[in-house]
């Protein structure tokens, strides 16, 4: 009888080191994949320097809004969709901001040659949105944007509560659902 018991351990062991080693690799993606999620929301921002559109320098570790949220958005001048959705949310900005006191801050990916298109195009708009310079691409890596349009919706304390890339038509209700 021991020798049996002793045999089925065995037997067992081998069992679920063969599972394992077959499908090792797919439960540590799904490991990281949670991981990475968990973090990226419940993240600070990391602080790198930049500058507004008037030459003011900005630490981003450094931005709040006085315990109320804020919209970060990456964009760039050439890119459609960001124009678009910066545009859908200007119409609906002055009732976000009634409601939740939120800060829109976009910041700009254009490169440094073209910057000087950045001011224009915001006062051509008419958008009364925080806007910063990122030329060189530091803020946009260290906060892991592959592609814009990108948004980071941050809570009052500055966590990262919600974070979207691309933009669909109707896709900033999502971030308003994202402020309350």
């Amino acid at each position: 009888m021991c020798d049996f018991v002793y045999i089925c351990n065995i037997v067992h062991t081998f069992n679920v080191t063969i599972y394992l080693q077959t499908h090792m690799k797919k439960i540590l993606f799904i490991a990281l994949i949670m991981l990475a999620g968990t973090l990226t929301l419940s993240a600070q921002l990391p602080n790198v320097r930049l500058q507004d559109i008037n030459g003011k320098t900005i630490q981003t570790g450094e931005i709040s809004n006085d315990g109320n949220p804020i919209i970060i958005s990456f964009w760039a001048t050439w890119c459609k969709p960001c124009l678009r959705e910066l545009k859908a949310i200007h119409e609906v900005y002055p009732d976000w901001q009634d409601e939740t006191g939120v800060k829109m801050i976009i910041v700009s990916i254009d490169q440094a040659q073209d910057a000087n298109r950045v001011k224009p195009l915001v006062d051509g708009f008419g958008w009364e949105y925080e806007v910063l310079l990122d030329p060189n691409g530091d803020f946009k890596r260290a906060m892991n944007v592959q592609n814009v349009p990108h948004v980071f919706v941050l809570d009052g304390k500055g966590k990262i509560v919600y974070n979207h890339a691309g933009y669909t038509d109707g896709g900033e209700q999502d971030i308003y659902e994202a402020l309350l």
